[in-house]
């Protein structure tokens, strides 16, 4: 497998608690590559919560400084990369994630909302309907996730290790296409 990838990065997308912190690890390990959490970094680097960022400087503002994270970040090769849940909300951030193959962890909205249920850290869903902003949310981003090279359906009572399986499973059927189709972003 890694020399299929031949170092290309994996970049998970998909809703905020569909297991892409907790499944990039796995995928990591099994390919051999590193692993970022681009929340992670953003937290390390401005020595901030997501959820204090969002308060002091709005979503722009953060938004804007997860594009210019990932930005620095795909610079580098064999990672595979957790994003946030809106990343795909900036245009200038599909240039970034076409450098390699991008992967959607899609799983259904009573999902989501019974995983973040008790999750106060989510700006988002401070909401008096979180599970109806989650709705929304989703409906408005599937047109952009549906543009990854990968969609994995995750369903319930799908382990973290089930579905790093099946990512790995089914890479292959997208490698078809030269590794350069990514690294150029072609379509």
């Amino acid at each position: 497998m890694r020399s299929l990838l031949q170092g290309v990065n994996l970049y998970l997308i998909g809703m905020m608690g569909v297991g892409k912190t907790t499944v990039g690890p796995l995928l990591a390990k099994h390919l051999g590559y590193g692993f970022i959490d681009i929340d992670g970094v953003i937290a390390k680097a401005t020595s901030k919560s997501v959820s204090q960022l969002f308060a002091e400087v709005g979503e722009a503002g953060f938004r804007q400084v997860e594009s210019d994270v990932l930005s620095q970040v795909c610079a580098f090769t064999k990672l595979t990369i957790a994003t946030g849940g809106g990343i795909v909300l900036r245009r200038e951030n599909w240039g970034y994630l076409h450098h390699g193959l991008i992967v959607w962890l899609d799983v259904p909205v009573e999902l989501i909302y019974s995983r973040l249920a008790e999750d106060t850290t989510r700006p988002l869903l401070q909401d008096a309907d979180p599970k109806g902003k989650l709705r929304s949310l989703l409906e408005q981003r599937t047109p952009l996730y549906s543009q990854a090279d990968l969609h994995i359906t995750v369903q319930d009572g799908e382990t973290p290790e089930d579905i790093a399986n099946r990512i790995i499973e089914v890479i292959p059927s997208v490698l078809k296409k030269p590794v350069s189709h990514f690294i150029n972003g072609e379509d």
